[in-house]
């Protein structure tokens, strides 16, 4: 009988792809399938030509671009000379993880199976589309298809004889088990977080400890949104950036948090554990040093304020003695429960934290081993880098909206990023953000005098902030802005910087402040009424057009502005 093995492929770039990667993973466990999963650019794609059996999960980035853990894998499969029958062996799936607000949605995944098939693969199912804008979220997409793959797959390697797929009320072993050590065994001298001279330059795996040098509130105190301007010494750290370039930023949970979970679960914070893998070959951890206090996996590895996965509830029931709590959970880990389950975490932005607090009984019989299984890790966030070096040297800046808003849970809802980044204090000592940068979407013309017309609306004129300071110290012209905010008084972002440059003649600047008049007027508005300027930069100065911004619909409505001056 033909060996039972499946290979799980993800390119991720936020985490979901993995996240639905490993997923998919636990119910291979539950089949009786041999499994492994793993990102594309940590396999060797060599090797698939001996698989017969392969899932790819992959999300799509940016304007249709492979997340960074598939570059490698991307150029190596486009190859002109990789022959036409070379993967006649495999069977295979494509799920893609999109977002249908863009235009090239599930570019990604719509292209690796055309490309799959061209090289003789062949497909189990037509390509899944899972989409973020969906009320359900992908998983409206993904939960049908999964059902139709195991379906196709035990079709082609039937369960053995006597064995049954394992049902969801058995619980799997955990990933990895936790080892406690004696409260006497010796510590290791070493602080967590060195801003050590880097070895190359700082990566997800090494970020840099750069330390605070201000946090600037630079909208009104009595204006709604609270914006921060926060500024990072990087002297030292072997980064270097362009305009358009992006920081990545490790955050961290709040003590309150920290403190709540650990009651709730009955962990000791400074209880130093080692993680041991429960299958050989199963790597630990990278962000994880070993060995590690439950204090800081929980601060800075457990993703407790984030919306609850639905896995959650599937092993909360399974550890649950209290009836009225399992049957609650077991409904929300059923088909019929999705519909309850979505307005229960996702419409009211529930955390996982809260979740755990709403059913006590079961959470303080959670077995520490099953942590990490339970709780995805921090993904880092990022932010587009508002200053330029040429500007401020060995500085870099970020333009943080402080992300908060009500839902109908009494607490106001609070970004996990954006609230600790605002409530770090560099008056109050040596304030440490783990960072590091990745290249962005957005190319700055090489040609000096090509005029470039930016229209960033809010926390949107962040890159343009660091084109135009990187723009002015290379002596370059034909610098235009159009910004909107509210308030002309309120939440003009760096108002004097610009009014300084246009005084100067080094920028030409168009303001919509929408709630400063009766009508609203936003920067489609503006962009219209100087139609004529606009289609002189582009048609006699060739200019090139950059949008940043909110993704709702400003891009729609710039667009339609641009279409209509043209």
């Amino acid at each position: 009988m033909a060996e039972r093995r499946l290979l799980v492929l993800f390119g991720s770039q936020t985490g979901t792809a993995q996240d639905t990667a490993e997923r998919i993973g636990r119910e291979a466990k539950r089949r009786h399938l041999r499994c492994r999963v793993e990102a594309l650019d940590s396999c060797d794609v060599a090797n698939l030509i001996h698989e017969p059996l392969v899932v790819f999960v992959c999300a799509t980035t940016g304007q249709g671009d492979p997340p960074d853990n598939m570059k490698m894998f991307w150029r190596f499969l486009f190859r002109k000379n990789l022959p036409a029958g070379s993967l006649c062996q495999l069977d295979y799936a494509v799920l893609g993880l999109g977002d249908s607000s863009y235009p090239k949605f599930n570019f990604i995944a719509k292209k690796l199976h055309k490309r799959l098939l061209q090289l003789g693969g062949n497909p189990l199912l037509p390509v899944a589309l899972g989409d973020d804008q969906h009320d359900l979220g992908p998983d409206a997409v993904v939960d049908p298809w999964l059902v139709a793959l195991w379906d196709k797959i035990l079709a082609l390697y039937p369960l053995p004889p006597g064995l049954e797929i394992i049902s969801p009320d058995v619980r799997l072993p955990p990933k990895y088990t936790l080892h406690y050590l004696p409260e006497d065994s010796p510590h290791p001298g070493s602080d967590l977080l060195q801003p050590t001279a880097p070895r190359a330059a700082p990566c997800e795996l090494h970020p840099f400890a750069a330390r605070v040098v201000s946090n600037q509130r630079v909208t009104a105190q009595s204006h709604f949104q609270d914006v921060r301007l926060i500024e990072f010494d990087i002297a030292g750290s072997g980064i270097t950036f362009s305009a358009g370039d992006v920081v990545m930023i490790q955050p961290q949970n709040c003590p309150e948090d920290v403190q709540q979970f650990c009651q709730l679960l009955r962990l000791e914070p400074h209880r130093r554990f080692v993680l041991e893998p429960t299958e050989p070959g199963t790597p630990l951890p990278p962000l994880l040093p070993q060995p590690c206090t439950i204090q800081y996996l929980v601060t800075h590895y457990l993703d407790i304020s984030c919306v609850p996965r639905p896995q959650l509830f599937e092993l909360l029931a399974s550890f649950s003695t209290n009836e009225l709590e399992r049957e609650k959970l077991q409904e929300f880990s059923s088909a019929q429960g999705q519909e309850e389950l979505f307005s229960y975490c996702n419409r009211p932005r529930r955390t996982t934290l809260e979740a755990m607090w709403d059913f006590p009984h079961t959470t303080c019989a959670i077995p520490a081993d099953y942590l990490l299984d339970l709780i995805p890790r921090i993904r880092p966030r990022a932010f587009s880098i508002a200053s330029s070096v040429l500007a401020h040297p060995e500085r870099m800046q970020i333009l943080v909206a402080v992300v908060r808003y009500k839902t109908r849970l009494s607490k106001p809802r609070r970004g996990l990023c954006s609230t600790w980044l605002a409530s770090l204090n560099p008056e109050q000592g040596d304030v440490r953000v783990p960072l590091w940068v990745k290249k962005g979407g957005m190319k700055f013309p090489a040609d000096p005098a090509t005029p470039v017309i930016m229209i960033g609306p809010g926390t949107g004129v962040a890159p343009f902030r660091a084109a135009i300071q990187e723009r002015v110290a290379q002596g370059r012209r034909g610098n235009c802005l159009f910004f909107g905010c509210r308030y002309k008084s309120k939440d003009f972002y760096c108002q004097s910087e610009w009014e300084e440059l246009v005084t100067k003649g080094l920028l030409t600047l168009f303001t919509a402040f929408s709630r400063d008049q009766e009508e609203k007027v936003y920067v489609q508005h503006r962009i219209r009424e100087n139609g004529r300027l606009v289609w002189e930069l582009l048609s006699s100065g060739n200019a090139h057009v950059y949008l940043a911004g909110n993704a709702k619909e400003m891009p729609a409505a710039v667009a339609e502005a641009l279409r209509s001056v043209l």
